[in-house]
């Protein structure tokens, strides 16, 4: 009897973790974009699945260490936040490549350029794209050693990446879907109680797709959208479509 009660305590206790797995809503945001699938992620980044490659924008590494350069106090921990993040997404994804949308190194070069170092030892054969941004301005030495490549554009499948948006009449002329950075896009939500707060945000237009800003030390700008527009507010560990 014993026997047969602790079989039926296993069972129940495996039927409940089948059923909490099935039921337990993603962290994540599916997307089918021109036949490409893509995993919006609450990191701020894009898991393209077709191409196994991580997208990010303006993640502004350096910037910590431009300030402290400059007599500003800033916490150290900050960069390494950023590229641990990056780590834990590329140990759970399995990217063969990242794509940066510009803005990866604030400005000039700093210390904080050796900590990028040691973590791009920990994964010398993964593939960098870096499109450059208006902040990316160290001499292309120093990406080439650490062997990425740079565009100023780049084409990949149906996907044109960028760093600047490009304005409507560009994107009436074009009939390639281009994805960008810069904005650092933000979405405000407003409560019945008037509380207001501003969320990054991905935000999917007809022809052009804006990520939010992949690092920590960055704000981030309402930006007004249309109503064919798809808009996915990014909380702390979750994606969420906004209607």
């Amino acid at each position: 009897m014993a026997a047969v009660l602790l079989l039926f305590f296993v069972l129940l206790i495996a039927i409940s973790f089948l059923i909490f797995a099935f039921m337990a809503p993603n962290h994540f945001v599916s997307l089918n974009l021109l036949n490409q699938d893509l995993l919006l992620l609450p990191q701020k980044a894009i898991f393209w699945e077709q191409e196994k490659a991580l997208i990010a924008a303006d993640v502004h590494f350096g910037k910590v260490g431009h300030f402290r350069k400059a007599g500003i106090a800033m916490p150290l921990n900050m960069e390494q936040n950023d590229l641990s993040v990056l780590s834990d997404l590329i140990d759970e994804y399995k990217p063969e490549k990242i794509i940066f949308l510009g803005d990866f190194f604030h400005s000039d070069m700093n210390a904080d350029w050796d900590w990028f170092i040691l973590w791009r030892s920990r994964f010398p054969e993964l593939e960098i794209v870096l499109i450059r941004g208006n902040h990316d301005i160290i001499d292309d030495s120093y990406y080439e050693r650490m062997n990425i490549l740079l565009y100023d554009q780049l084409l990949i499948g149906p996907f044109l990446m960028l760093h600047h948006p490009l304005s409507d009449s560009c994107l009436a002329q074009s009939d390639i879907y281009s994805f960008c950075g810069h904005i650092h896009p933000g979405i405000s939500l407003t409560g019945k109680a008037r509380q207001h707060i501003t969320l990054p945000c991905f935000a999917f237009g007809s022809r052009q797709a804006i990520l939010p800003s992949f690092g920590t030390f960055t704000g981030r700008v309402a930006i007004p959208s249309n109503k064919t527009d798809r808009i996915f507010a990014v909380l702390k560990d979750k994606v969420i479509a906004i209607d």
